[in-house]
């Protein structure tokens, strides 16, 4: 899609504001959640350890995800006024390399929580220092790899039905798009998805009989299956049919899904741990702080 000085087609001037009001409010939730996870971690020091090291990389994906949709929110909201794209087509391409990097970063931070925790209580032995640092860096690296290709020539960023946000453009549907996306979806949601349900599968059946189990063993894989899978069905459409029959409308739903990932990881991750919580909990507390440092 290319800028216009027309509203897109298929959207009234109600429409687009709704959908910039939901971005807005998605990213606003995501970014405050998963900040103040972050800040925990950086003021806490009983949360600095390995296996926390892998939830700081998921908060940071997901704060990227929210900063994304930030965007996509102030460029929804603009539109309606200045009726085009407000950052040109380079910015489009910055846009869609910085929102794939940190969707895939969640995800793959995602399966690394999952192992992560499998080998916590299932070898009943803390992760190594090293080991998660190579894992987020793997990530990070791997995750930026797969961003980059469309730029490259690889697939390709363009702008969604809205005009508002940009993403692997899947309107074409040509070898070009489809070996990308196979080959990328093999690596950066096929494989982290599989050591998922794995992990906690495993953890399950050892340690769910016993009562020992701490951890929401279902949360995780749902969340990496209803937040991102909409995307992978309306991709696996643009394969196999021509993507412009479905309204526009209807292909905005998987960017709005998929943008509400950040706040329910940061429930389900940091909300939902004690230890996270408490250190959330001496962050916004001004006197327990004072309290630590006269200890």
């Amino acid at each position: 899609m290319a800028e216009t000085s027309a509203l897109p087609t298929g959207f009234g001037e109600l429409e687009v504001l709704a959908v910039g009001m939901v971005l807005l409010v998605e990213a606003l939730s995501g970014l405050s959640l998963n900040t103040l996870t972050i800040f925990s971690f950086c003021k806490t020091p009983e949360l600095r350890t390995p296996c926390h090291l892998l939830v700081l990389s998921l908060a940071l994906a997901d704060s990227g995800i929210s900063l994304n949709a930030l965007v996509a929110a102030t460029s929804s909201l603009l539109r309606v006024s200045h009726r085009r794209w407000p950052y040109g087509s380079d910015g489009c391409q910055a846009h869609g390399f910085q929102g794939f990097v940190t969707a895939l970063a969640s995800i793959c931070s995602s399966a690394a929580i999952a192992w992560g925790r499998y080998h916590h209580y299932c070898t009943r032995s803390q992760l190594a220092w090293n080991s998660a640092v190579s894992l987020v860096l793997f990530v990070w690296l791997s995750s930026a790899f797969w961003a980059a290709l469309p730029l490259l020539g690889w697939g390709h960023y363009d702008y969604e039905p809205l005009g508002t946000c940009c993403t692997l453009d899947y309107s074409k549907g040509d070898r070009n798009f489809t070996s990308f996306l196979f080959t990328m979806s093999f690596f950066n949601f096929a494989m982290p998805l599989f050591i998922t349900i794995t992990s906690y599968s495993l953890m399950e059946q050892k340690l769910g009989k016993s009562g020992h189990l701490q951890v929401n063993t279902t949360l995780p894989a749902r969340t990496l299956l209803l937040g991102w899978g909409p995307y992978a069905i309306l991709y696996l459409y643009a394969v196999i049919a021509d993507v412009t029959s479905i309204s526009p409308k209807l292909q905005m739903v998987p960017a709005l899904i998929a943008k509400m990932v950040p706040t329910i990881n940061a429930i389900n991750y940091a909300l939902g741990n004690e230890m996270v919580c408490r250190g959330i909990w001496q962050c916004l507390s001004p006197q327990k702080r004072e309290k630590d440092r006269t200890k």
